[in-house]
């Protein structure tokens, strides 16, 4: 990034720290930010009517919220919910700066650009996984793209919490989850999941 933008980022930009399981978004606050993870990760959800939720994709640090930019531009009111899966620090930058920055920034611009193509990417993934993966295999995968973004084989959930972020039933993931141990995949204790290897 440019010297100049760097030097607006910390003129007008406010950090925030949030805690584990911490909700930074909720669906339909109103836009007046735009998120930037510094250190931590976030996961984003859509949620239906009757408040079941499906995960949408992690965020990380460096990272930006695709859904998050698209509300500001368009001044409209969050679609998603955004929570700290782990303790997070994120810069807060107003979103009058945005098209301000667009279009004085080249690097600011191939930042937006970057966020909403990688963004895109991890949405087909989970549209990918939804579609043709079966749901042994998807949590296979979740478990390990969780190892990966907190950098543990330990993961401190509970199968409820899978359960949500797989639009499933808890009763069904407990059951994947002892056939996945029986394998030797994982080792599953109250609270927490040791997986064997990424």
């Amino acid at each position: 990034m440019q010297p100049e933008l760097i030097e607006e980022l910390q003129e007008k930009s406010a950090l925030h720290y949030y805690e584990s399981e911490e909700y930074i978004l909720h669906v339909g606050d109103q836009m007046s930010f735009i998120p930037i993870i510094l250190n931590g990760s976030i996961k984003v959800l859509r949620e239906n009517n009757e408040g079941e939720e499906l995960l949408l994709y992690y965020i990380e640090g460096g990272d930006t919220c695709a859904m998050t930019l698209q509300c500001c531009m368009r001044k409209s009111k969050s679609e998603v919910k955004a929570l700290a899966i782990e303790p997070s620090l994120v810069l807060m930058i107003p979103i009058e700066n945005m098209e301000i920055w667009m279009e004085k920034y080249p690097s600011w611009r191939a930042f937006i650009l970057q966020s909403y193509h990688s963004r895109m990417m991890e949405l087909l993934e989970t549209i990918d996984a939804m579609a043709f993966m079966k749901l042994d295999e998807r949590l296979l995968k979740y478990l390990i793209d969780q190892a990966k973004i907190t950098g543990s084989l330990e993961l401190s959930l509970t199968h409820q919490q899978i359960a949500e972020d797989l639009n499933s039933s808890r009763v069904v993931i407990s059951r994947l989850l002892k056939q996945l141990e029986l394998k030797g995949g994982i080792q599953l204790f109250r609270n927490k999941i040791v997986l064997s290897s990424i």
